[in-house]
């Protein structure tokens, strides 16, 4: 066995061993991993922006699908105060809207001219504004009518006036601008200059989606008999938060089965405030159920050619994911239109009935005292 021994390295592989070290002084070294580890910090502080930003614009986008739900579940709150009705108190939001009025007394026409909307806020991290403005001149059937069964949150009787929408516009859509210019013009026909003393004409600044579930950035009412627009009259008023108006009533029956964890909604009645009926015209409604944080697939009613007092009796029944309910939403919409020609629906009022956590309606609270028993009850239909 021979040992091994040690012999020291060629002078030569030594000197090759050197020429292979980079050719750079400590002091660069040291630079050049500083400025690694700077671009390193930087790229995660970048990745826990973007982390940060996502989860801010999906928690922005939870809560504007919870809140206005464009146009159409902006009442769930608002059905329940005194605020529904016309003349509540309201406030200022973000933004104005400029207009001009005449009234042609020759001609007995109205011409509305919507020109700008001003100082709009941008309310989503997701995408730009999309502003355009909806007109709805509104005249008022009666005044202080006590409607039948209508009742607050508090079991009394509201008085309040009943309108019907005479004509309805809508402007152009302007993308991606905080004050968008219009100059979009409407005009109509008023048979009597006396009816200007019984009209409003209410305007609101939405948000379009193009899933139909605008958001109501605010509106300006403005009632015509309280001006002088037998000439060209130019305002600007302040945008409020936007309040509801009884258009008509609802009959409607709710009956619970808990044995077998169904929920049974007849749509009976609806009845509208007078005005010129097109023989063409029919209703149908569409009704949605939220139980328990879980949405219904929903159903739709056949349509019935409208009148003053459209009659439907039709039972729809749901079936209940699990109970007790702690949390249950009925929500009716009414629709506008057609049996003749195709045409896009119409929304012509909505309402909302159910039980709260902390609050139940009414007619809800009748329906879990008489079990297995249809209840019927009118309710305001509102838009």
């Amino acid at each position: 066995m021979v040992p091994l021994m040690d012999y020291p390295a060629p002078a030569g592989l030594l000197s090759a061993a050197d020429d292979l070290s980079m050719p750079f002084s400590n002091t660069v070294k040291y630079c050049i991993l500083g400025i690694s580890v700077t671009l390193l910090l930087l790229a995660l502080g970048i990745l826990a922006w973007q982390a940060f930003r996502c989860c801010t614009q999906t928690h922005t986008t939870y809560a504007r699908q919870d809140t206005v739900n464009s146009e159409l579940l902006y009442l769930e709150e608002k059905s329940r105060t005194a605020g529904i009705v016309s003349g509540a108190p309201s406030t200022r939001v973000n933004g104005s809207l400029r207009f001009s009025i005449y009234y042609d007394q020759l001609q007995s026409q109205l011409v509305v001219t919507i020109l700008q909307v001003e100082g709009l806020l941008e309310h989503s991290q997701m995408r730009s504004l999309q502003p355009f403005v909806n007109l709805r001149l509104m005249w008022a059937g009666s005044e202080g009518v006590e409607l039948d069964d209508c009742t607050d949150e508090e079991g009394e009787g509201t008085a309040s006036v009943l309108w019907t929408v005479l004509q309805e516009w809508r402007t152009r859509i302007v993308k991606g601008s905080c004050n968008p210019l219009y100059g979009d013009q409407f005009s109509c026909i008023l048979q009597e200059d006396k009816e200007l003393h019984h009209i409003n004409l209410r305007m609101e600044v939405r948000d379009f989606d193009k899933f139909s579930r605008h958001t109501v950035l605010g509106e300006v009412r403005v009632p015509l008999g309280q001006l002088n627009i037998s000439y060209h009259l130019e305002l600007q008023e302040d945008l409020k938060i936007p309040q509801k108006d009884i258009v008509g009533e609802v009959l409607l029956s709710l009956k619970i089965l808990p044995t077998c964890q169904r929920l049974e909604v007849g749509l009976l009645k609806v009845k509208m405030g007078p005005t010129e009926i097109c023989s063409e015209a029919a209703l149908y409604a569409r009704i949605s159920v939220q139980c328990n944080q879980s949405k219904l697939r929903y159903q739709q009613t056949s349509a019935v050619a409208r009148c003053l007092v459209t009659v439907f009796n039709e039972i729809l029944m749901f079936s209940l994911p699990e109970f007790p309910l702690e949390q249950c939403k009925i929500l009716v919409y009414v629709y506008e239109t057609h049996t003749t020609k195709k045409s896009t629906k119409h929304l012509i009022g909505q309402l909302t009935v159910g039980k709260e956590k902390r609050s139940e309606d009414k007619h809800w609270s009748l329906m879990m005292r008489s079990i297995r028993q249809p209840i019927a009850k009118w309710h305001g239909l509102l838009i």
